[in-house]
C-alpha cells in the first residue's frame, strides 16, 4: 500500500462492484458513488457510543454521528477497514458484525455530496474510548429511545447518514443493543 491510497476511495456501481478509486475530496465533489462503512458500537447496558465529529473534518464537522464512519482502502477488505478505524477514531478495538448494508446520496456541508454505498458493522464494548482529537470532538453514551427523541427535536446536530440508519434500520440496531 502506498501513502496515496488512504485518501482514494473505491468507485463502485448500484450492486457494489468496483470499478476503479479516486481521490476522496474529489469523490465527494462530484457525487461519485463509492463504498464506505459505518460501525456502531453498543455497551452492555443497551446505551449506543456516538461520536461529534471534529470541527476540522471536510464535512459535517461538529455533528453527533455513529461511533465511527470512514472508507475501505483500495485492496482493502471492508471488515478489515471498519476494524482499523474504530481503533484509529475511537481509540479501542472489539469484535465486529456485519448488520446491514445501505445506499444513500445527500447533500452534506462544503458543498459536497456524499453518494455510498454503506456496510454497517455493529460490536460490543464496555470500556472508555480514547478517541483522537482531529477526528472526534467529543462522546458520550446514550439510549436509543432518547437518542431517537432527541434526533427528531434537534436533526441538525446529527450526521444525515446517521439519521437515515435509525429510522431505516431501527430493528438491526436494537438487534445490536440486544445483545
Amino acid at each position: 500500500m502506498n501513502a496515496t491510497d488512504a485518501d482514494r476511495v473505491i468507485l463502485v456501481d448500484d450492486a457494489d462492484r468496483e470499478h476503479g478509486t479516486m481521490d476522496k475530496l474529489e469523490a465527494h465533489r462530484r457525487g461519485a458513488l463509492h463504498r464506505a462503512l459505518s460501525v456502531i458500537v453498543a455497551r452492555a447496558d443497551g446505551h449506543l457510543l456516538l461520536q461529534r465529529r471534529a470541527a476540522g473534518k471536510y464535512h459535517s464537522g461538529d455533528l453527533w454521528t455513529n461511533t465511527c464512519c470512514s472508507h475501505p482502502r483500495p485492496g482493502e477488505p471492508v471488515a478489515v477497514a471498519a476494524g482499523r478505524r474504530l481503533d484509529e477514531e475511537m481509540g479501542f478495538t472489539c469484535p465486529l458484525r456485519p448488520l446491514f448494508v445501505t445506499h444513500y446520496e445527500a447533500p452534506v456541508s462544503n458543498g459536497l455530496i456524499e453518494n455510498e454505498f454503506v456496510h454497517v458493522f455493529g460490536g460490543r464494548f464496555d470500556g472508555e474510548p480514547r478517541p483522537d482529537p482531529a477526528e472526534v470532538s467529543a462522546w458520550r453514551w446514550v439510549a436509543v429511545d432518547d437518542l431517537q427523541r432527541d434526533m427528531a427535536e434537534h436533526p441538525e446536530t446529527y450526521t444525515v447518514w446517521f439519521r437515515t440508519y435509525l429510522d431505516a434500520f431501527e430493528r438491526d440496531i436494537r438487534s445490536l443493543v440486544a445483545g
